[in-house]
């Protein structure tokens, strides 16, 4: 019997989540076992929908389960939020777009047949992505410090640049003199980094890229390093501390702090339709050279 968990997000359309309940029902018909995280469990009852109708066996908040397989039903930040739950389990996730852009996401919540018909034929591959990792002695104790984005480090909203002194495999690149840095994955080089001019990287590509925010010099540019690099990052400035972000989950350090991000032990696995690509996902969710 295959084991599917399902992660969403308790804010769901009134619309999506009759689609959300059809999708469930019809699993549960192929003989699915269903595990729910608790978020789109209380959204689904909230609404009126009867778990009597799946076959569910758990719901739960915690990152301790067992599945053959992850439905991840929202837009971006639901995804990024589903591989944080997921963890280094690296069960495959099949991303449902039930917002806006969902340019993660391969399915729409619209088209549950077409999601059916691949999860049951066959008719898919699963991409590894890089996962980032940072480390440090400021970090706080219980936080989650792999990131399927991007790290990023900023000042605060009102306080002036900051420096970041940034070596790689030891040796000194340079001092940023910005409003922040940004160490991206490919997966994460369409998201805040591409918004502050990074390039667009294949998701598969063995790199990372290393984007200033707002630099305070025209000689500072995104710089596209291998995955295999270790970055030490100490962070200056006039300000007592700065902020630490971890796919959009920040936090202060102190200034002074020294970070030291690498490519994490474990990738995240994406499942993606045998008829869908990299190119494919430029032309319809970035509409590329439309």
């Amino acid at each position: 019997m295959l084991t599917i968990a399902v992660y969403g997000s308790r804010r769901q359309e009134p619309a999506s989540l009759k689609l959300i309940d059809s999708l469930l029902r019809e699993l549960s018909a192929r003989g699915c076992r269903l595990l729910l995280h608790s978020k789109i469990y209380s959204s689904l009852t909230q609404g009126g929908f009867d778990p009597a109708c799946w076959n569910l066996y758990a719901v739960t908040d915690s990152d301790r389960f067992s599945a053959k397989l992850v439905i991840s039903i929202g837009g971006d930040g639901t995804f990024l939020r589903t591989a944080r739950w997921v963890g280094d389990k690296e069960i495959p996730i099949v991303g449902v777009n039930s917002g806006h852009l969902g340019y993660l996401t391969a399915f729409d919540i619209t088209n549950t047949p077409a999601l059916l018909k691949m999860l049951f034929s066959g008719e898919f591959f699963v991409e590894r992505r890089s996962v980032i990792r940072v480390a440090g002695e400021h970090l706080p104790p219980a936080v989650f410090n792999c990131a399927l984005n991007e790290i990023a480090i900023m000042k605060h909203d009102s306080a002036s640049m900051i420096t970041i002194d940034a070596a790689i495999d030891g040796h000194h690149l340079s001092q940023y003199k910005a409003d922040g840095l940004l160490v991206a994955t490919p997966t994460g080089s369409t998201g805040y980094s591409l918004s502050v001019g990074g390039p667009i990287i294949q998701p598969t590509a063995p790199t990372f890229v290393i984007s200033p925010i707002a630099a305070h010099s025209l000689t500072m540019r995104p710089l596209v390093i291998t995955d295999n690099s270790i970055l030490t990052l100490t962070v200056g400035g006039r300000s007592q501390s700065c902020f630490v972000s971890i796919d959009g989950n920040s936090f202060p350090v102190p200034t002074g702090a020294t970070l030291t991000v690498s490519k994490a032990p474990y990738s995240i696995k994406v499942v993606m339709p045998d008829n869908h690509g990299f190119a494919t996902t430029l032309r319809e969710k970035l509409l590329w050279g439309i």
